[in-house]
């Protein structure tokens, strides 16, 4: 089995999300794609949207897609996740799987600087999706997959919610929910 994993914080999840999951599971024929939320990012401020209103907008924003699934593994550990120990978790759980970790153009540049990535890039293939205004080197640790250009940023999306200005970029579900909660207004 191949499985995909699309580790991030999500806040919120957006359309581009969706299609960097879906497009990578079909072009390299995987079984299944795993989003993994972040409980707390190891690389960023807080979330601005509480842990369990990204997972309710992530399960919203996959609902009923085949193939596409929410892994919980970082949100039952609280705190602080490292992909190193997500990964050897998951490794441990499913033996049998082969791995591919997915990462945004954007991170490429930043993965030498990632918690154990010596150790980490043995365990999984990195699946690079290619992001405009960023140049990539096409290396053995990563795979470089063309996708359609998303316009899409979860920061420019909570500051067009902050101001109340019309958004792009949200499932209709997950834009419901927001404006339900009230997330992300000042």
């Amino acid at each position: 089995m191949k499985v995909g994993l699309f580790g991030g914080t999500f806040d919120p999840p957006h359309k581009g999300h969706f299609v960097i999951g879906k497009t990578v599971k079909e072009k390299l024929d995987l079984d299944e794609v795993w989003f993994i939320p972040t409980y707390e990012p190891p690389h960023k401020d807080e979330a601005t949207a509480s842990p369990d209103d990204r997972l309710r907008m992530l399960e919203r924003m996959i609902d009923g897609e085949d193939g596409l699934f929410i892994s919980t593994i970082e949100f039952d550990r609280e705190g602080r996740s490292y992909t190193i120990d997500t990964v050897k978790a998951l490794r441990e759980l499913h033996p049998d799987v082969a791995f591919y970790f997915i990462i945004g153009g954007d991170q490429i540049a930043f993965l030498s600087n990632w918690y154990q990535i010596e150790e980490l890039k043995e365990l999984v293939q990195f699946i690079g999706v290619r992001r405009e205004g960023y140049s990539y080197t096409e290396s053995d640790q990563v795979q470089m997959l063309e996708i359609p250009d998303l316009p899409y940023s979860s920061t420019s999306i909570r500051k067009g919610l902050q101001q109340n200005e019309p958004v792009e970029g949200l499932q209709k579900e997950v834009e419901r929910y927001i404006r339900e909660n009230h997330l992300y207004e000042r």
